[in-house]
């Protein structure tokens, strides 16, 4: 299968290269639009440089793929609707629109937590520290987006399951609101917590450092755990529109992955909770 990654050499695009690369199953092309910032292992693959609010560009590098993974765009919830715009919302529009013209089969749209936030700030951070969360929010709850960049990615849903519903490619569409994939360095239930202390924010053991670790055993989704949900998206042949909920299977997540399993087989193998401090 020839796959088009898009957002190439963020966190997530990383954790794909990381652990599907070699996978025979799969011939990758990537897209970014910067230079790889991973070392020699991900700039040694090749690369199309594009920004993905150029349709053309992204039309051009669909051509004899099967499927796209669409990664990139504005990750940050403080931006403003000028810093969504042209990467979430354009860029999604021309990745399906290019899945269209080269009639892909397959789109993996990377959504977001976010889409839910409300949900998450309403209920923090007494949310964080129960060993089982009370709810679990699932793709039938209403969205409640807590930004900009959340509303973005709702919309990028929506966009998906007009595309799958009203034209012939692409078949199937998955979202995935991915919830905490961090960078190999700390992918772990106390990478936020551990990054913070490395930039200065605050000690090791504070109040703030144990609130970090206690949201993350609820939010971490692993590396090797994301990876091995895409590859479950790209195998399903199972036409239609789909949400999933990018976490492992950490006994006090808040959101449900019955549906992931159900749908696609998704079977993660890490859980927070099997953690109980950083690793040495």
């Amino acid at each position: 299968m020839n796959v088009l990654l898009t957002g190439a050499y963020g966190r997530c695009g990383t954790a794909i290269i990381d652990h599907l690369h070699d996978e025979p199953a799969y011939e990758f092309t990537y897209l970014d639009r910067d230079d790889p910032d991973g070392g020699e292992d991900y700039g040694s693959h090749e690369t199309v440089a594009a920004d993905v609010a150029d349709g053309q560009a992204l039309r051009d590098a669909a051509t004899g793929q099967d499927a796209i993974i669409h990664l990139a765009g504005y990750p940050f919830t403080d931006g403003t609707w000028q810093d969504v715009h042209q990467p979430n919302i354009i860029g999604t529009l021309n990745a399906l629109e290019a899945a269209r013209e080269a009639e892909l089969e397959t789109v993996v749209f990377a959504s977001s937590n976010h889409v839910m936030g409300m949900y998450e700030s309403e209920n923090a951070p007494k949310l964080y520290f129960g060993s089982d969360a009370p709810f679990r929010l699932s793709q039938e709850d209403p969205v409640r987006p807590d930004s900009y960049y959340g509303v973005s990615k709702s919309f990028g849903e929506d966009l998906c399951r007009y595309y799958v519903e009203n034209h012939e490619y692409p078949k199937r569409a998955h979202a995935i609101r991915i919830c905490s994939v961090r960078m190999p360095e700390y992918d772990h239930p106390y990478g936020d917590a551990e990054n913070d202390v490395d930039s200065g924010e605050y000690e090791r053991g504070s109040d703030e450092y144990e609130k970090q670790v206690a949201r993350m055993k609820g939010m971490w989704q692993s590396r090797r755990d994301f990876a091995h949900m895409i590859d479950r998206c790209l195998q399903t042949d199972e036409n239609g529109f789909e949400i999933f909920s990018g976490v492992s299977d950490n006994d006090r997540r808040w959101y449900s992955i019955e549906n992931a399993r159900e749908t696609i087989g998704y079977d993660p193998r890490d859980n927070g909770e099997e953690w109980d401090a950083p690793p040495e």
